[in-house]
């Protein structure tokens, strides 16, 4: 599994110029922020239009899944659930067992379907599953995948998070295949003066795509959802990023 979000702190780092009675952060030479997911709450929130349009039932079916508690893959009779968006997208929504019905499994499916409904549809296009567990364990993203562990999704509910973090996983999902590796991504790598956070800069093949595209997409879509000061240091600290994202064709809908 490899999208793997993080705990980190969130507290940024800047250098200020005092030469004048404006504050302006300056280029760092280390990475602004431990992460991104937490850095600005509201991005896209429970208030925003959601693409999902029905749940059906399809019954019970051997999967297999990732289960962080075991940290390891498990073959289960998952209930079953199709989910459907208004921009003609569908997932499979695999539901551990351990819900014990039907109804009380379609809740969580439905529900979470709802919130990835949410995230603009190139980030939707190549989610064709979605497992869902209990406990209190990260998110995953790639593998076609989201991965939920209901715990920590109540957790980042309550600090204002979960659309957030399913932007980072789905990231990975949608956008590392064509981007991580590729020549202008790399290259855009090497001209920035540094990656936007230390999660990024340690994992610089797996997180720095995902970790990139949530502050990318408040930047250029959503500016009003964030504070200046965090604009003016995303385009300082990777501005040839910016540039590679820029180009590729962006489907925001139903956010924008």
């Amino acid at each position: 599994m490899r999208a793997i979000c993080f705990y980190f702190s969130t507290l940024s780092i800047f250098c200020i110029s005092c030469s004048d009675k404006s504050v302006t952060p300056s280029i760092p030479k280390t990475p602004p922020y431990d992460g991104t997911i937490f850095l600005a709450p509201g991005i896209i929130t429970a208030d925003d239009p959601t693409s999902f349009e029905t749940i059906t039932t399809a019954g019970q079916g051997a999967r297999v899944m990732f289960d962080r508690r075991v940290n390891n893959w498990i073959t289960l009779d998952a209930y079953l659930f199709s989910a459907t968006f208004d921009d003609g997208l569908t997932i499979e929504v695999q539901v551990n067992p351990e819900f014990e019905s039907v109804e009380l499994s379609q809740v969580q499916a439905e529900k979470y379907a709802m919130v990835i409904g949410r995230l603009p549809t190139t980030l939707r296009k190549n989610v064709q599953t979605v497992w869902i567990h209990k406990g209190t364990e990260l998110f995953g993203g790639g593998n076609n995948n989201l991965l939920i562990h209901i715990g920590q999704a109540d957790l980042y509910e309550s600090d204002g998070i979960l659309e957030e973090t399913f932007v980072h996983e789905a990231s990975h999902t949608s956008l590392d295949d064509p981007h991580a590796t590729a020549a202008g991504w790399v290259a855009a790598q090497g001209k920035d003066p540094t990656f936007i956070s230390a999660y990024a800069r340690d994992n610089p093949t797996r997180e720095d795509i995902a970790e990139t595209v949530l502050l990318y997409l408040a930047v250029r879509y959503g500016q009003d959802r964030i504070s200046s000061e965090l604009e003016d240091t995303v385009l300082k600290t990777v501005p040839n990023r910016v540039k590679y994202l820029d180009e590729l064709t962006w489907e925001l809908y139903p956010w924008k």
